[in-house]
């Protein structure tokens, strides 16, 4: 049996950058088109990951330093770069 994490990272985007930042992602047509859809429903999964006993971290996915990351990383900026790149930034690796 694996050992939950106490805490995971979480990619948040903000309200402000949503539209660019989705029309930039490999799979942004996978998001909703409306921030608010995302908003309620990442919180919604946020919630039952902290009910489970693990702390939620937001990481927030800035597009360009995003962008920039997943370029460096030879990465394409799609779900597994976002998971990837708020692991990173949750254990102290991912640049600000």
């Amino acid at each position: 049996m694996m050992d939950r994490p106490r805490s995971v990272g979480l990619p948040w985007y903000e309200e402000a950058s949503y539209a660019a930042l989705r029309a930039r992602l490999a799979d942004g047509d996978k998001l909703p088109p409306l921030y608010e859809t995302w908003r309620v429903a990442t919180e919604q999964m946020e919630r039952e990951v902290q009910r489970s006993g693990v702390s939620v971290v937001r990481v927030p996915i800035v597009p360009d330093a995003f962008a920039a990351w997943c370029a460096r990383a030879g990465l394409s900026p799609d779900a597994a770069a976002r998971a990837r790149y708020a692991a990173e930034a949750l254990a102290g690796d991912a640049p600000a």
